[in-house]
């Protein structure tokens, strides 16, 4: 078996490593970021949200409870968190077209967690323009029509949920 390494990093040239921007100059918008409330119970809203990412054209072939995991595996004591993996496949072929990397940060999410008894949080950021921001998709009219598209599909979630 043939292991290729393309670059060894110490912990010690970790902390050294400075970023390529300042992460306190990022506003929302540049990573997609959107985000809304549902007054409902935590399972209500997960299947609102599964339902409604179904109807705007998303798939979702991943979901889990990182707090079902967390609160068995290391007894967190975390509230309700939920991750629903949703894909438009259309979308992620032409992304992987343009760049392999950026299927590091494939599925796209939709978060889901219990801010109060009732109240529900749901959050999501574009991983089409985070892969861009962070340089493993290209800045190009193709990538520019790729974040478009999927910016369009999100605002349709965000609409009608």
């Amino acid at each position: 078996m043939l292991f290729v390494i393309d670059a060894f990093v110490d912990a010690a040239s970790v902390s050294d490593m400075a970023l390529a921007f300042d992460p306190a100059e990022i506003e929302p918008n540049d990573i997609g970021e959107k985000q809304a409330t549902l007054d409902m119970d935590h399972e209500a809203a997960i299947e609102h949200v599964r339902e409604t990412a179904e109807e705007a054209g998303f798939g979702v072939p991943v979901e889990f409870s990182p707090s079902e995991l967390l609160n068995e595996k290391v007894d967190a004591d975390r509230d309700p968190y939920y991750v629903l993996g949703a894909c438009n496949p259309v979308v992620a072929d032409r992304a992987l077209d343009e760049s392999l990397r950026q299927g590091a940060l494939f599925p796209c999410n939709f978060v889901i967690w219990e801010e109060a008894p009732g109240v529900q949080r749901v959050y999501h950021v574009s991983i089409m323009k985070i892969g861009r921001l962070i340089g493993i998709a290209p800045d190009n009219e193709a990538w520019e029509s790729i974040v478009e598209d999927t910016g369009t599909l999100v605002e349709a979630f965000f609409d009608a949920l």
